[in-house]
């Protein structure tokens, strides 16, 4: 018989079926047993009645384990109480018996899980974080698509740095000299927006930074965008109308999965057009006032993210940063050289700053000027400086990190959570 997919049931109501699978969890009074199922697709419960099948079958009941994976046949009936279907089964084989299970239906702690995390993936919560992880990537996808985009592949071996080299994985290139894992796609787009307008790349980069925090990971995997013609008003606008996107895709696409991860939906539902926008000055004033001890000039920590974020259900902008913390090739304002057309997105419920984005400087001479104060070599920048020799043009770019953007639609409170295998300081295994 042909294998049925679990979240097809639906359609197969009363008819028998054959699936293949993995059982996370069962129990059994001594005539009956309820099978846990899982197959990718979704999940079932397997009714074995030990009067209702042959004696082989009753066997693998009372021989199962938890994980291991089996192949079962039976007639798709409607849950009596729940909006669910339940398979009644006629034959139950193994495909393979499990050694006894290391993660079991009890408690454990982050570091035995992390250290197990190429099983702890297979756990509902940890399988809904990853569709929900998919569902993202594709809203942006299909956005971007839709707005006239173009996917450009950024090279992950650069020879310098987007803002200094401080926080980069170095290696040996070969007799080249120094390479770094890259930290940002963002100049390598910049090349493709004479040749195609806008443009977007989607891939892992890489930051060595010593950050413990919840919100930061070794390796993470981040979506840039450029775009020829637009300026920094231009740009926000359209960062906006993409995270609008990805929570209505989620809402739309994810219950199941919300509802495994128990997440609050009215949080999401929040998530409209209308973001707030505060300047720099404006959001030190307010962090100022709530106890923050910020000073001008400095950068938002977590708890000044968090702090601002206290009475917001939405997500905000902060724009207009002081240009001698943010990087070279931000634009600056035309009426304040100490200002950068930059602007950081931070979101609510403790997830901190999503997207940060800028107006790019689009002057050869003043590119060249900036290079130099952030002492950067200009020659690793050469060909970066072209862009502006042959037919430079207003543009504007952003990016955002696909992890925490994944914890906020999930609700968890560890980015390490949202990627398969997190990299950390203190992990790289498995």
């Amino acid at each position: 018989m042909e294998q049925t997919h679990i979240k097809d049931f639906s359609e197969k109501l009363d008819q028998e079926v054959t699936i293949k699978g993995w059982v996370y969890n069962f129990r059994s009074s001594g005539k009956i047993a309820f099978l846990q199922i899982r197959d990718g697709s979704g999940f079932t419960q397997a009714v074995v009645a030990k009067d209702s099948v042959e004696k082989a079958a009753w066997t693998a009941v009372e021989e199962m384990s938890q994980e291991s994976s089996v192949e079962v046949v039976g007639t798709v009936s409607k849950h009596p109480k729940k909006e669910e279907y339940e398979l009644q089964v006629k034959q139950l084989s193994f495909i393979q018996k499990a050694e006894e299970y290391p993660i079991g239906n009890k408690e454990h702690g982050p570091d035995f899980l992390m250290e197990n995390r190429h099983l702890w993936l297979r756990a509902p919560k940890q399988a809904a974080i990853q569709k929900i992880r998919t569902t993202v990537i594709m809203a942006t996808y299909e956005f971007l698509l839709g707005q006239g985009f173009t996917k450009i592949d950024s090279p992950i071996l650069t020879p310098a740095a987007c803002e200094g080299t401080t926080e980069l994985f170095e290696m040996d290139y070969f007799d080249l000299g120094k390479a770094y894992l890259s930290q940002s796609g963002q100049l390598y787009l910049e090349a493709a927006i004479a040749s195609l307008g806008k443009v977007f790349d989607f891939g892992p980069t890489f930051r060595a930074e010593k950050s413990k925090t919840r919100r930061h990971l070794t390796e993470f995997w981040m979506m840039d965008a450029e775009m020829a013609f637009y300026d920094h008003e231009m740009s926000m606008q359209l960062q906006e109308d993409l995270i609008c996107n990805i929570a209505k895709s989620v809402l739309e696409k994810n219950k199941p999965e919300l509802e495994i991860l128990e997440r609050d939906t009215s949080a999401l539902e929040k998530i409209t057009a209308g973001f707030e926008r505060l300047t720099y000055e404006q959001a030190l004033k307010e962090l100022q006032e709530k106890g923050s001890d910020i000073k001008q000039g400095e950068d938002l920590g977590n708890d000044d993210e968090d702090l601002i974020m206290q009475d917001r259900d939405k997500p905000i902008f902060i724009e207009k940063w002081p240009a001698d913390i943010k990087a070279f090739y931000m634009k600056r304002d035309k009426d304040n050289e100490d200002i950068a057309l930059c602007s950081d997105v931070i979101a609510p419920e403790g997830h901190g700053e999503i997207i940060g984005g800028s107006q790019r400087e689009d002057d050869y001479e003043t590119l060249v000027k900036r290079i130099k104060e952030h002492k950067l070599p200009q020659e690793s920048f050469e060909w970066y400086l072209d862009l502006r020799k042959y037919g430079s043009v207003p543009h504007s770019g952003f990016g955002y990190g696909l992890e925490r953007i994944v914890g906020w639609m999930c609700g968890t409170k560890h980015v390490r959570e949202t990627i398969p295998f997190p990299r950390t300081i203190n992990r790289i295994y498995p």
